[in-house]
């Protein structure tokens, strides 16, 4: 499953009072895994900055006076969403934001719930917390995810964080989803120690007992057998096993 994580960071709160975007960052996963592969640009909004979004992301409008216009990277930004489910902290900001720039190009409007799919974490963050702070701050504190960096926002900064707290807050399960190369190390390993069984992204890990474990085992069922007067469970459940006998439960 491919995973686009996104943030955005704007001029001010209301994209229908004509506030703009001014950095657009995403991560992508996929099985629950970081790629590496990320998509990161700074906007032109061509207006002013509000003070009190300035004093957020720290983003001045003299900053972006070199940067492209949305419509410049529009189609680079829809590639590389395209066929991802958006992974998004307070969807409906960055939606509505995204929308409004989509808005302005000419020709068919286009908008981002036609594109891709949307989970919103500060939603499910509300599920599993409620009454409980749900800010990203408060989720990186809460799954124990590095945030020291954060002085100001930035877009690609919070998408990574939001990815990690993310995987974190979904099962941390994102190690299972073994790489190519990890997996064709596991495969080789396998090869001398036992098998390996695979079930979709995930890779279990099968290690069989060598000679020695096995005497091991078979001296203490021995033991236990003599201790018992020959009234040893599992040797006689193994003994039966082996010659194709139901197993004898002994009380």
């Amino acid at each position: 499953m491919r995973q686009i994580v996104l943030d955005t960071e704007t001029t001010g709160l209301e994209p229908g009072l004509g506030h703009r975007v001014i950095e657009i960052g995403c991560v992508e996963l996929h099985n629950r895994r970081h790629t590496g592969r990320t998509f990161h640009r700074y906007l032109n909004p061509e207006r002013d900055i509000d003070e009190g979004a300035l004093a957020v992301h720290g983003i001045s409008r003299a900053d972006l006076d070199d940067q492209p216009r949305f419509g410049a990277i529009v189609e680079e930004l829809l590639e590389f969403l395209g066929g991802a489910e958006l992974v998004i902290h307070n969807a409906a900001f960055d939606v509505a934001f995204l929308n409004a720039e989509l808005a302005r190009l000419p020709g068919e409007t286009r908008q981002v719930a036609e594109l891709c799919q949307v989970l919103d974490t500060l939603a499910l963050a509300r599920e599993l917390h409620p009454g409980q702070r749900n800010s990203l701050d408060a989720l990186c504190k809460r799954y124990d995810v590095d945030n020291a960096r954060r002085e100001l926002h930035g877009a690609l900064l919070d998408a990574r964080m939001l990815a990690d707290v993310y995987l974190a807050m979904t099962g941390g399960q994102g190690a299972l989803a073994l790489s190519d190369a990890e997996r064709d190390a596991l495969g080789s390993e396998g090869a001398r120690t036992g098998r390996a069984l695979v079930r979709g992204a995930e890779v279990l890990h099968v290690v069989c007992a060598d000679e020695v474990e096995l005497g091991a085992h078979e001296a203490m069922l021995a033991l236990i057998n003599k201790v018992s007067g020959g009234r040893c469970v599992w040797l006689s459940s193994e003994a039966a096993a082996r010659s194709g006998e139901p197993r004898l439960h002994v009380a």
